[in-house]
Formats: structure tokens, sequence, C-alpha cells
């Protein structure tokens, strides 16, 4: 492989990698992750726990009533759970198993704030396919064994498909923000976390953007490259032309002054020879 089809080949890179990003963050539930403070269910309902509050039983005087006596005071009686949310669903620790308990994220944003949601799918959406469409284009380039002006054409699309994608996906990691903090606050008292901060599926997303970014640059500068060099190639050759062309003009209007020259010269020394000749010569002087 030539050292173009490299360049090329590395130009591919980052846009597969914005791609790939994408894909994942989307899909992934760890845009924000941190714990809730959940009260302990009693070991009653979870024997032999070891989060769950304990006690002993007694009785009254009468043996009427059983009395409870709970051990557990303060932050005693709580327990930190780590939850993960996305797009898409949020999910929690598990007190009864191992697994985790998910829902949908919709179901937990207040309802106003639904449709900012979906603008921020499908802002999304349009991303990982401006992304993709970029990335087609650049692979055609690479497996392609063509070159020429075409080829600017595909460095321009790039520049334009990738500055969209990533203006999409800034616009879209905002509004997610923006819907995470209202539910924090106004969300249901059964989901609302003590602590939270980003995950590295939100570190995903705002790295595609960069790399959406700089893929945009990158094809600009071969654009505009590209396009000084064929413009100079075009001025150079139209210059080359406009030389052979004063170059042969000369020898033509050259031609033609000893062409129409010639015959003043022969009529002028023809009329110096009758000039000479004494007035009683016999003959005529002829000129053709």
């Amino acid at each position: 492989m030539d050292q173009a089809r490299w360049q090329q080949a590395l130009a591919l890179l980052p846009v597969c990698l914005a791609l790939t990003f994408s894909l994942t963050a989307v899909g992934s539930s760890y845009w924000c992750e941190g714990t809730r403070r959940v009260a302990k269910p009693l070991c009653q309902d979870h024997p032999g726990g070891s989060h769950c509050i304990h006690y002993s039983s007694g009785s009254s005087d009468n043996g009427s009533q059983a009395v409870q006596y709970i051990w557990e005071m303060g932050d005693d009686k709580f327990i930190q759970r780590r939850f993960h949310a996305g797009l898409w669903q949020s999910c929690e620790e598990s007190l009864s198993s191992a697994g985790e308990k998910c829902r949908s994220f919709q179901s937990v944003i207040p309802a106003e704030e639904q449709g900012v949601l979906w603008l921020s799918i499908g802002a999304e959406v349009l991303n990982i396919l401006l992304t993709l469409t970029s990335t087609v284009l650049l692979g055609s380039r690479v497996s392609s064994r063509g070159s020429g002006f075409h080829w600017l054409k595909v460095d321009a699309s790039v520049a334009i498909l990738m500055v969209l994608a990533g203006l999409l996906a800034m616009v879209a990691h905002m509004m997610y923000t923006t819907i995470f903090q209202i539910t924090v606050n106004l969300g249901p008292e059964d989901w609302k976390p003590q602590t939270w901060d980003y995950g590295w599926s939100y570190c995903l997303a705002w790295g595609s953007f960069a790399l959406c970014m700089v893929v945009s640059v990158m094809a600009t500068s071969r654009y505009t490259a590209a396009h000084l060099e064929f413009a100079e190639k075009k001025s150079v050759q139209k210059g080359s032309q406009h030389s052979q062309h004063d170059f042969q003009e000369p020898k033509a209007s050259e031609g033609v002054w000893e062409t129409e020259a010639a015959p003043s010269l022969a009529g002028s020394a023809l009329v110096r020879v009758s000039e000479h000749l004494p007035s009683d010569a016999p003959g005529k002087v002829s000129m053709c």
C-alpha cells in the first residue's frame, strides 16, 4: 500500500472511532451513576442478610402483645444502593438477589420532559446516521484506486456531514444533561439519588463529539490543500499555452511583413533605375 493509501486509511480511523463511541454510548445505561439512600428491610423478610434491620422480640406483662426492639439507630437504618441510568433505562442494585432491578428511564422523568427526551434520542440517532454516511464515503475512497477532482467532493461532503453530526451530538448531550438534572430534583422519591456523577457512557458520547469535530477539520484541510493544488496546476497550464501562442504570433506577422514589403522594394529599385536613364534612351521599363 502506497503512502497516499495509508494516509486515507488513517483519515478513516477517527471516523470509525466516533461511530463506535456513539453506538456504545447510546446503547448503554451508564450516562449517569451514583448511590441512593434506601431504608433497610427487616431481617424477618431477609433472614440471614447483612443489609437488614436486626431486632429482638419480647412480650408484655400480660403476654397479649409482642414488643420488638430495633438496635439500629440513625444512619444505620439506611443502606446505599448503587444505580446507573442512560437514555433508555435506569437500573439499581437489588437486595433480594445478586442482579439489578431496571425500569424505563422514560417512566421516571416528569411528564413535561418526555418530548425533550425523545428529541435528544432523535438527535443521537441522526448523529449516528451522519457519521455512518461519512464512514461509507471515506471507505469508498480508500478502497477505490481512482484519484482526481472527484475526491474533493468527497472531502467536502465529509466535512459538512461530520460538523453537522458533531453539532447534533452536542445538542443531544446537553438536552439529556438538563433532563437528568430536572429528574433528580422533581423525579419520584423512590428513584431520587443521594449522590451522582457522569459515567463512562457520557464520556464516550462527548469523545464522539470531539472526534467528529477533528474529522471535519481534517477533511476541510484536505479539501483546501487539494483545491489549491488543482488551481495552481490549472493556472500553470494556461500560462504555458499563452506563452506558446505569443511565441508563434511574431513569426506569422514577420512573414506577412516580408511579403508585403518585397514589392515595394522592387518598385523603388525600378523607379531609381528609370531616373538614371537618359531621356532619349529607347526601350520601356515594365513592372510586374
